[in-house]
């Protein structure tokens, strides 16, 4: 996946709770939800997560808002699941 030719997974966390923030990178904590943003076209999905007692917030940018639409539907439904698992995820038969 990817926005304008650079890919975009897995994100880059941002720190937004917790105790401290470990500056956790790639595939790690448990998915708490994905959203799409409130602009239009939608073309960027939110996912927050949890890992190691802090929240972090993701982001992913698309350049078919479509695409965006489905992922973001795709990744809410793993909420509550291990990042690195739905990394393992195959979106390529959606393209």
């Amino acid at each position: 996946m990817s926005r304008n030719g650079v890919r975009n997974w897995p994100p880059v966390w941002t720190w937004v709770d917790g105790s401290e923030d470990k500056s956790p990178k790639g595939e790690v904590g448990i998915l708490i939800w994905a959203s799409l943003t409130g602009v239009q076209p939608p073309d960027k999905c939110y996912l927050l997560m949890n890992h190691e007692g802090s929240s972090y917030m993701g982001g992913l940018l698309f350049d078919d808002p479509a695409f965006c639409r489905y992922v973001a539907k795709l990744l809410d439904s793993y909420s509550n699941r291990p990042i690195a698992e739905i990394g393992r995820l195959d979106v390529a038969h959606t393209l």
